[in-house]
């Protein structure tokens, strides 16, 4: 007879009662024989005829998918992917029967045990739109740098010798979350790697598994497609660059952490990449891989490198979006070259700007995260539109409050917002005459600043 405990009429009754208690104590804890949600679900890259949903478990289990769309109730399952310890137990699932402009719901199968969703677990596929009306759709993006969730015994320690978190305001991923973004767009130091952390592959692994893991973004992951670029500090060491010896390690635990639509280009590695919503293209740009050490001066500074810098001329001429949103962790625009911004590789800023001009790109505008505040900025061309810049700094990390004396000469007058912060781009407007409307917002989800750009502003004048 195969079972737990085998009970014998031969036994004693203190025998017995032992085993009886010890069954009942099993039964009653039983969710421990089986694996659990760690973290995630998260939505991650959602288009038309395809989505990832990214999820992190406890123990090495087999993980699949079911999704049906919520008007018919039509039942699909994805293909059962195995959650092993090297990749931290996290897989991503792939629906891909899916049709566009179309809403899912789904559900995370353990071992073949559905389990019960805790938040909201949906995603729509992007519509198919262009040559369909002269009307375009709106789309609400959201955005934000520099998330820092606090671990008791790996914080830094103050003045008085007691350890102090570097976090904050968590709720801001409530805020997040109650403006319904049809997306969410990380913009670098999505995580906080210390040094246990960042000289080990187990080290990363278990650091973006603690920041992953915070019960406030949970809600905001599992109903909203999620994107994401590095900085420095989810990449390695503070002010990383491409000496990093575990820089292999640490692009594949973001690739498993982060479902973007692809990875790297040009086959070079790295998390360059590109997605549209509607006639909006973001490109996302790598500034740690193959970047040139500060301190190294018998060449020209480098953060792109050759390879990206072409990927992204050529990106940019070939794009027929009407707003092409470049985003990168480290500031462009800023003419500060004490912090780790474009302005530290003039020749390579000024070969991307010149291509921008030389090509009459139309619709260029740049996000970047990285400097603990946020601020607008705006670069005068010419005989061309002027270049915009805004970084959106910091999410729940430390604040920098003297932003402000810095010098940085393309700065607009009164952009700068030093609190714990968030940002969003509304995309809205009749064909022809589309606009974007730029907001930061402080923890509690006011707007802070605000800042509208039609497209005639960003068009070359013939």
């Amino acid at each position: 007879m195969n079972s737990l405990f085998t009970f014998s009429t031969l036994q004693s009754p203190r025998t017995a009662l032992i085993a009886a208690l010890t069954l009942s104590a099993v039964l009653f804890n039983s969710s421990i024989l089986f694996a659990q949600i760690a973290s995630g679900p998260m939505v991650g890259h959602v288009d038309m005829r395809e989505a990832r949903v990214w999820v992190q478990l406890n123990k090495e289990s087999d993980v699949s998918m079911k999704y049906r769309d919520v008007e018919n109730s039509r039942v699909f399952q994805s293909a059962t992917v195995r959650a092993v310890q090297q990749s931290g137990f996290a897989v991503t699932l792939i629906a891909d029967s899916v049709e566009p402009g179309r809403t899912y719901a789904y559900d995370i199968h353990i071992n073949n045990r559905p389990l019960t969703p805790v938040n909201t677990q949906r995603f729509k596929t992007q519509p198919v739109w262009k040559h369909r009306a002269d009307m375009y759709p709106s789309r609400l993006i959201a955005f934000g740098s520099c998330f820092y969730v606090n671990e008791p015994g790996y914080e830094r320690f103050n003045r008085e010798g007691a350890e102090q978190g570097y976090g904050s305001n968590y709720e801001i991923v409530e805020s997040i979350n109650k403006m319904k973004p049809d997306a969410m767009l990380w913009l670098g130091d999505n995580v906080y790697l210390r040094e246990p952390d960042w000289n080990s592959r187990s080290g990363i692994l278990k650091r973006y598994s603690h920041t992953r893991a915070l019960p406030q973004l949970q809600p905001l992951l599992a109903s909203t497609p999620n994107y994401a670029i590095w900085d420095d500090h989810d990449y390695g060491p503070n002010d990383g660059d491409r000496s990093f010896v575990l820089k292999q390690d640490a692009l594949d635990i973001f690739k498993t952490f982060w479902p973007n639509p692809s990875y790297g280009v040009d086959d070079k590695p790295g998390t360059t990449s590109s997605f549209e919503m509607i006639d909006v293209q973001f490109l996302l740009l790598d500034d740690r891989y193959y970047r040139q050490p500060n301190e190294r001066t018998d060449k020209p500074p480098t953060i792109l490198g050759d390879h990206q810098v072409e990927w992204l001329i050529d990106a940019l001429c070939s794009s027929t979006a009407t707003f092409k949103i470049v985003c990168v962790g480290s500031q462009f625009l800023t003419s500060n070259v004490k912090s780790e911004s474009f302005a530290r590789a003039p020749v390579e800023r000024q070969r991307i700007i010149d291509a921008i001009t030389a090509n009459k790109i139309n619709g260029v505008l740049f996000l970047s995260g990285d400097i603990h505040a946020s601020e607008f900025s705006k670069l005068d061309r010419p005989g061309a539109y002027p270049l915009y810049e805004l970084t959106c700094s910091p999410l729940t990390a430390g604040v920098s409050t003297k932003l402000a004396e810095y010098e940085n000469t393309n700065r607009v007058d009164g952009s700068v917002f030093a609190e714990n912060n968030f940002g969003s781009i509304m995309v809205n407007g009749p064909k022809g005459d589309r606009m974007l409307t730029l907001r930061i917002y402080n923890v509690k989800g006011g707007a802070e600043w605000t800042r509208i750009i039609r497209e005639a502003e960003l068009r070359i004048k013939n």
